[in-house]
């Protein structure tokens, strides 16, 4: 009788483990991690680190024009990825990415975070999944899937869009909890030979038991917005 019940303990200590592991990896890329710590969250707090040295009071007002058509060149250590931005769809998150993108922001950091087959994340001053631009702003709709080569905004929860902000390496199923606001081309091979470059870093444990820490970080020159 004691053999059995052991063995019952066993089995659903594995069942509810595996399933955790699950949740883990659904829950976290950053983005804005395949853990708990694997979905793409940032974070970063309400109060800002001292190493950050460009910081806002509030998010941005609306400049774009959401009628007009919006690529950003995200220049790179490893070559540019042009992402197309989904400015209609996505307005004030487009906005507050290319607000931040022409005032610099974004020149100088790392992808802080690289997860092979999954996700890179970046756009954290502090370049380590603290930082972000001293603010917060609401979510927008999510209708598309996080497909290879799609841009979302890493976060913490619900409405704590920063500048944090990851790509997808591979198609992967997350739930619509990160606002999608761009694309790079599926046919644009050097954007992809980038992201792909980009995601093959070494990596080692990130501290929490993720191994996605690069050992030498990508880094993200400028990003340099054009628009039609």
């Amino acid at each position: 009788m004691k053999k059995i019940y052991i063995l019952a303990v066993v089995v659903f200590v594995g069942i509810v483990g595996g399933a955790f592991i699950w949740k883990s990896v659904i829950k976290n890329p950053v983005p804005v991690q395949v853990e708990e710590s694997s979905m793409p969250t940032s974070t970063s707090t309400a109060t800002p680190s001292p190493s950050m040295t460009k910081q806002y009071t509030s998010p941005p007002p609306m400049t774009i024009n959401p009628d007009k058509t919006y690529t950003a060149t995200i220049v790179t250590g490893k070559g540019n990825m042009v992402v197309t931005l989904f400015a209609k769809d996505t307005p004030v998150t487009v906005n507050n990415f290319v607000f931040l993108a022409r005032a610099g922001f974004y020149g100088s950091t790392v992808f802080h975070r690289v997860m092979k087959g999954f996700m890179i994340q970046g756009g954290d001053p502090n370049g380590d999944g603290t930082g972000g631009p001293g603010y917060r702003f609401a979510d927008e709709s999510i209708t598309r899937d996080y497909t290879r080569g799609t841009i979302a905004m890493a976060n913490s929860g619900p409405n704590t869009n920063g500048s944090q902000f990851f790509i997808m390496h591979a198609d992967v199923s997350l739930p619509k909890q990160y606002v999608i606001f761009g694309t790079i081309d599926a046919s644009d091979s050097a954007s992809l030979a980038t992201l792909d470059a980009i995601a093959s870093a070494p990596v080692t444990d990130n501290g929490m038991g993720e191994d996605s820490k690069p050992v030498t970080p990508p880094v993200l020159q400028s990003i340099q917005i054009k628009e039609e």
